[in-house]
């Protein structure tokens, strides 16, 4: 690899991303703004919110299979636990990285990723897509509150 000194910050991104991060980050400290690579910035910071975007989607996906799991899936009924604790994780994860901006996107998309957990649920099951409301009966508020199970899930005792 050539020297810091030699290389273009736009080749440098290219040959060694992490150290272009950490030259990028020393001349925002330093606020050497003139030397910055402004594209490349631009492009980094546009794959940063497009990760953070996606990674709350998943976790909400994950959140609504699992809820689709525990109350629909009959012979599963019994592990309504295990179903449970890993609701409970995903939604632990996803308030990690809640922002109001996160939040606004994923109730824009919840309807569209409901559909897209009915598919997951239905190819792992077997179970008729036609059991399934045609719009997600859950609320954006539901999905993310740690207490909130569907009415027909016995979680008596679970926090016990």
């Amino acid at each position: 690899m050539q020297s810091l000194e030699k290389i273009s910050l736009k080749d440098l991104y290219n040959e060694d991303y992490l150290a272009w991060h950490e030259v990028t980050l020393k001349q925002i400290k330093n606020r050497n703004l003139t030397a910055l690579d402004l594209n490349t910035l631009a492009g980094v910071l546009e794959n940063l919110v497009r990760d953070i975007k996606r990674s709350g989607e998943s976790y909400l996906k994950q959140i609504i299979i699992h809820l689709l799991l525990i109350e629909y899936w009959d012979s599963e009924k019994i592990n309504h636990r295990h179903w449970a604790s890993e609701i409970a994780n995903f939604r632990d994860e996803l308030e990690t990285d809640m922002t109001t901006n996160l939040r606004k996107h994923l109730e824009k998309e919840r309807d569209n990723l409901y559909q897209k957990s009915v598919k997951y649920v239905v190819i792992k099951t077997g179970l008729n897509k036609n059991i399934f409301p045609n719009q997600c009966l859950y609320t954006l508020e539901q999905l993310l509150n740690e207490n909130w199970f569907p009415h027909n899930i016995d979680l008596t005792n679970f926090y016990s």
